[in-house]
């Protein structure tokens, strides 16, 4: 049986090589069709790998959020509630001694409110961030120091403002001489030990310890809990991990808090991608349908033609088996070869395409190729060759040999 089906392919290849302009004619809807299919699915795989790493720049994919959930549904209306629970920093530690798997964490509530200074009186309007340590690696210290493990466990009044709340605080002075100043932001007297760089930041930052944070602040700006796994793959054991915490030991159980992971993210990007993967496939595959219509007609003319040596070879005892893998074979050899060419055609059409998107819009954009591309093209080849050389194949098949001779 392999041995017929070789000899059938051998065959194939004899014929499109005697007919080979005619067959190149024909298979241009194959080659235009998967040009296009290639082109669209690398330029999808390009935007889809930019989209997760725009993601993975601007938030962390081994990072856990659990953030406090204050407002409950009444008839389709958001209404904030009056008791729930919020995580503190003894809570928030315990969470954390729970976990079976190393992860740093930290707690981050913000706000704004106004401070004032310990010699005026007069109010400044600032963003207000209470956190446990680490310190989020982004933050820049210019001048001073930042907050150490002994300060947060001895409650330590003091604080890191950002250079715009410096200015403010100095004047005319050297942003510098802000160290040491001291700030009261709701009856706590705070010492300024570091000031860090403004970045994109707007308005007066405040940086200040999470326990120092009055429990009525604490209630109104419950903070988040922040866990960053070691590993990606630790991210949903870790997650089932928090979920059974917070029910053994917060009296609502999970009604007040949503656990969110930054995969969620990258998921819904791919299914959007997927979605337009398809939508754009089924638009494209109209061309590679024209062409597998044109192999039908070559086969067809094929068939034609050589009637009556299809017919002697039945009369020397090909069997019907024997002619039907014949034009199949030479049908999934031609959609072979034009999806092969389409390839080529797709390949160097997207290679042309990336330097004009890059000069028309500044964004690190590249193709993407990926084994299911490939895959695709090859299986695009052999459903053509079966679907649209089924029909030839069978009624060069069952040609009667008699009939088929006396044409001649």
């Amino acid at each position: 049986m392999g041995k017929k089906i070789l000899v059938s392919f051998a065959t194939a290849l004899q014929n499109i090589r005697t007919r080979f302009f005619h067959t190149i004619l024909s298979i241009l809807g194959i080659v235009i069709g998967v040009a296009a299919l290639v082109a669209m699915l690398s330029l999808i795989d390009g935007m889809e790998q930019y989209a997760q790493e725009q993601i993975t720049k601007t938030t962390s994919l081994k990072a856990i959020l659990i953030q406090p959930n204050l407002y409950k549904s009444v008839n389709e209306v958001g209404v904030k509630k009056q008791n729930y629970e919020y995580l503190n920093y003894d809570s928030f530690t315990k969470l954390r001694s729970s976990l079976t798997k190393p992860a740093a964490g930290y707690l981050y509530s913000r706000q704004s409110d106004e401070i004032t200074t310990k010699t005026d009186n007069r109010p400044i309007g600032t963003i207000v961030t209470g956190m446990s340590l680490p310190l989020h690696p982004d933050i820049e210290l210019l001048y001073g120091t930042a907050f150490s493990e002994t300060d947060l466990k001895n409650k330590r009044p003091v604080a890191v403002i950002n250079q715009r709340l410096a200015k403010q605080l100095t004047g005319k002075k050297p942003e510098k001489t802000a160290i040491n100043q001291q700030i009261v932001y709701k009856g706590t007297l705070l010492t300024v030990v570091g000031i860090s760089a403004d970045k994109d930041a707007k308005v007066g930052q405040l940086m200040m310890l999470v326990t120092l944070f009055p429990d009525s602040v604490l209630k109104a700006t419950p903070p988040m809990g922040i866990i960053e796994a070691k590993n990606v793959e630790e991210v949903p054991e870790l997650k089932k991990q928090i979920e059974n915490w917070l029910t053994a030991n917060m009296k609502t159980k999970l009604a007040d808090f949503s656990i969110i992971t930054n995969e969620q993210r990258v998921g819904q990007v791919a299914k959007g991608f997927l979605l337009f993967r398809l939508i754009m496939g089924m638009i494209v595959g109209i061309s590679v349908l024209v062409g597998g219509i044109g192999v039908m007609n070559v086969l067809l003319i094929s068939v034609t033609e050589r009637t009556v040596e299809i017919g002697v070879r039945k009369a020397l005892g090909a069997k019907r088996q024997d002619i039907l893998w014949q034009f199949l074979s030479e049908s999934i050899t031609i959609s072979t070869f034009g999806s092969l060419l389409g390839l080529a055609l797709g390949l160097l059409s997207t290679l042309a395409f990336v330097p004009i998107v890059k000069a028309l819009i500044d964004v690190p954009f590249q193709m993407a190729y990926t084994w299911n591309t490939f895959i695709i093209i090859m299986v695009i080849a052999m459903l053509i060759g079966v679907i649209f050389g089924t029909y030839p194949a069978m009624r060069a098949a069952r040609l009667d040999p008699v009939e088929a001779i006396r044409r001649e």
